[in-house]
């Protein structure tokens, strides 16, 4: 008895879509990890003149794109979160669409409130010893959880 085509084509894709998870997770750890001896490295470090951060104005968007982008929470959200509020109906592109828009607008107010919450608290985050202890604490985080997904079975 032979096994139809349907099921080795899914389970062949199966695999090739775990794989792509796998190698996907690595590299988010490996990054995380990455990340987080940066933090470390840098604490109590003398903070940059302001022309070195002129300089590196695309380093914060390319920093938080990568985290974005390699973390498969975001993917997982989207793959198994929205399609509940799809009905069968409806144009999938056009929902999904104004769901991941309505998403992302919900992100953007709650960051705004978060940044100018921080902004508040900026004289007492920039203390020298205030910011070395928050950098090694953060730094260490990231490296925990980093081995933490590299070493997670699925």
């Amino acid at each position: 008895m032979s096994v139809p085509k349907f099921f080795v084509g899914l389970y062949e894709r199966t695999l090739a879509s775990a794989t792509a998870f796998n190698v996907m997770k690595t590299v988010g750890a490996a990054y995380l990890i990455w990340i987080g001896v940066q933090s470390i490295r840098s604490a109590g470090a003398p903070a940059p003149a302001a022309t070195d951060r002129a300089r590196g104005r695309t380093s914060p968007f390319l920093q938080g794109f990568l985290t974005n982008i390699l973390n498969p929470k975001v993917a997982i959200f989207y793959l198994t979160v929205l399609p509940q509020f799809v009905s069968p109906g409806d144009n999938v592109l056009k929902r999904s669409l104004l769901l991941a828009s309505i998403h992302i607008a919900m992100g953007l107010v709650w960051l705004t409130a978060y940044a100018w919450f921080i902004d508040r608290l900026g004289t007492v985050l920039t203390r020298p010893a205030v910011k070395a202890w928050l950098e090694r604490v953060t730094g260490g985080l990231l490296i925990a959880l980093g081995a933490r997904l590299a070493w997670e079975r699925r």
